[in-house]
């Protein structure tokens, strides 16, 4: 698959400390992390349990897994806490007029 572009919003909706779920087709869903205005992406599925880490919490650049309190960085996508040891994939971002852009 060629590399392609997902707009996932406005800078504006995701305020520092917080996340956002973008549907990027096929089922597949990504999370976009704000930590101190700058903006991470990562996959949305926890890879210990395949738990949704939308429902768990952003600490700095940790994202922290609700199910099993596994946590990972959201820079890197390293398995930072067990029970969680396989890395998140993560996706490169750019912000163009204040949009986020995912890079697939």
């Amino acid at each position: 698959m060629n590399n392609s572009r997902l707009d996932a919003g406005s800078i504006n909706e995701i305020k520092p400390g917080k996340t956002k779920r973008v549907e990027a087709g096929n089922g597949k869903r990504i999370l976009v992390c704000n930590v101190g205005g700058e903006f991470f992406a990562v996959d949305d599925r926890c890879t210990h349990e395949d738990s949704s880490l939308y429902l768990g919490c952003l600490k700095g650049d940790r994202i922290h897994c609700s199910l099993h309190g596994g946590e990972f960085s959201v820079k890197t996508g390293e398995a930072l806490a067990e029970p969680a040891e396989v890395a998140l994939q993560t996706y490169q971002v750019s912000i163009e007029d204040g949009r986020i852009f995912i890079t697939l």
